[in-house]
């Protein structure tokens, strides 16, 4: 018997539509994803960007040792040339007034000036020079203090601390200098300690400008930076250079590859020189005249046993016909017959059609293998196609005690389709579902989305493991060969489905759980030419209470 659900009566829940694939050859929308395109499909932009990374990497790290270790010893040798010019010049002052004779303010004020005179001459490099009186200094005569350059403005209360504490023949300390342009130099003031007789303790400043220094670093920078910037360049270039050598050979075996997976087994990769890349084209070259002869070997193979197939069926159908007439003349009268010979007629009978339906088995079969099917479309609504391939199977439905059910959630459309093809595959699925469906129901769902229409016909039954599950399509396999069968099966049905429906551009996938029947889902584009998106029927199907 066979009842047709309703989903208003019984609140069965429509599936979403499949949901629209996006394209994924769109173009990148910003540079950002142009870059990382390129990134992730060029093996040349990634070899250079890593090689150009880790060369700048190891530049930059090479560049800053260099230029602190430059800068340092600038700084150090020119430290090292003032403090020079300071000792001398101070050991000059020194001199002066130790040796002097002076005793009046006139006289001292005039040695001071000739003092400040000789230093500078001492000390060429100077920008400026102080000689003040240190603090809390008591003398009977005082010494005016004698600034140069404006060096008193970067004698700090630190260093002059220092200087009149005595503790060190010299001191110094660095300073900036402010420039014109706006941008300080770096300098250095040196201070020492002078005793003037008579005046008491006068301290002596010397400023040095080191923007000398600090423009040879800047130069040495600036060339450092720019041969960096060249040689990274260079590397890149070698690198692309080198890559190019390389990868060129393996973008031809890639092409090679290619073309030999479409078919085109005449084509080789050529072979240069003799180096690692030779031999390489040489060994791949080698597997493709050996896949070649053995692909050629098969295919030959493959056409003799597609002949042998076509052929033999269509021998065997002269003599069937003649076995069927006699079986038939056998079959009508076995009434007649005792029981025995009764029983022999009805085997015959029974064993003649399964051999006729055998032979046109294999004759679909031997079709397919030899790409010479033909598909004829026509507008097909699913829902009534299987509501009549239910009911030719309602017979042997009520023999075997299973009850028929369509679920038919609504919304469906016509598909185009070839309609003796799908009811075919519709009626193998009832027929399995019905042989192993242990006198349960048998549920059978129609359902379709935006892009696809779909058919699931769910038992509940003995089921089947995993490994029977993936080999279900197989030709002439069962899961249990000695399990006895009353549809007079061939092996082929599930096979010639699957070609049937691939032949669609669909799929036929199964799901089966021990103990807990099998499903069956034939998923099929609405319209040619467009792709399935998503099946509009979970598998298994959801199942109503």
């Amino acid at each position: 018997m066979t009842t047709v659900a309703d989903p208003r009566a019984d609140g069965v829940r429509r599936l979403p539509l499949g949901i629209r694939l996006a394209s994924i050859t769109r173009s990148p929308r910003t540079a950002y994803e142009a870059v990382v395109r390129a990134f992730r499909r060029s093996l040349e932009v990634r070899i250079v960007a890593i090689t150009v990374l880790l060369s700048t990497i190891a530049l930059i790290g090479t560049a800053t040792y260099m230029t602190y270790t430059i800068g340092n010893g600038l700084f150090d040798a020119r430290v090292l040339q003032v403090r020079e010019e300071a000792t001398r010049a101070t050991d000059a002052a020194q001199s002066s007034f130790d040796t002097t004779t002076a005793s009046t303010d006139a006289d001292l004020s005039a040695l001071e000036l000739s003092v400040i005179e000789s230093v500078s001459s001492i000390a060429t490099s100077y920008s400026g020079i102080a000689f003040l009186r240190a603090e809390g200094t008591e003398a009977t005569i005082g010494l005016p203090d004698v600034v140069r350059g404006e060096a008193d403005q970067f004698v700090s209360t630190q260093l002059r601390d220092k200087v009149t504490t005595g503790q060190a023949d010299q001191y110094w300390q660095s300073v900036s200098i402010p420039a014109p342009g706006g941008v300080p130099h770096p300098g250095l003031i040196v201070g020492s300690a002078v005793t003037v007789p008579g005046a008491g303790v006068y301290e002596l400043y010397l400023l040095f400008d080191f923007d000398d220094v600090q423009q040879t670093l800047t130069f040495v920078q600036g060339t450092i930076g720019v041969g960096g910037l060249a040689l990274i360049l260079l590397i890149g270039a070698v690198t692309w250079v080198v890559v190019q050598l390389v990868i060129a050979p393996i973008r031809i075996a890639a092409e090679t590859s290619r073309k030999l997976a479409a078919g085109q087994l005449e084509e080789r990769i050529p072979e240069h020189g003799e180096d690692v890349i030779a031999t390489l084209a040489h060994s791949f070259n080698g597997m493709a005249d050996s896949l070649q002869r053995q692909i050629l070997q098969l295919g030959n193979l493959s056409r003799v046993q597609q002949r042998f197939v076509s052929d033999v069926s269509h021998e065997l159908r002269t003599p069937l016909t003649t076995i069927r007439l006699a079986g038939d003349v056998l079959y009508d009268q076995r009434d007649k017959f005792d029981p025995t010979t009764a029983r022999t007629a009805e085997l015959l009978h029974t064993q003649v059609d399964r051999f006729e339906l055998l032979l046109t088995d294999l004759l679909e079969i031997s079709r397919y293998d030899a790409h010479a099917v033909e598909i004829e479309r026509e507008p097909v609504n699913l829902v009534q196609l299987v509501q009549d391939a239910m009911s030719g199977m309602e017979t042997l439905a009520e023999r075997k005690g299973s009850e028929l059910e369509l679920v038919a959630p609504g919304g469906h459309f016509t598909a185009e389709l070839d309609a003796r093809r799908i009811r075919r595959i519709v009626r193998n699925l009832l027929a399995n579902a019905i042989e192993h469906g242990e006198s349960r129901p048998v549920v059978v769902t129609v359902d379709s989305n935006e892009t696809a229409v779909a058919i699931a016909v769910r038992d509940h039954g003995v089921g089947m493991t995993k490994p029977d599950a993936d080999r279900v399509f197989d030709r002439f396999w069962r899961a249990d060969p000695s399990r006895k069968r009353t549809t007079g099966g061939t092996g082929l049905g599930l096979a010639i489905s699957l070609e049937d429906a691939t032949l669609h551009d669909g799929t036929l996938d199964v799901w089966s759980v021990p103990g807990g029947g099998s499903c069956f889902r034939l998923t099929l584009p609405r319209t040619v030419g467009v792709p399935i998106a998503a099946s509009p029927l979970g598998l298994p199907p959801e199942e109503t209470e």
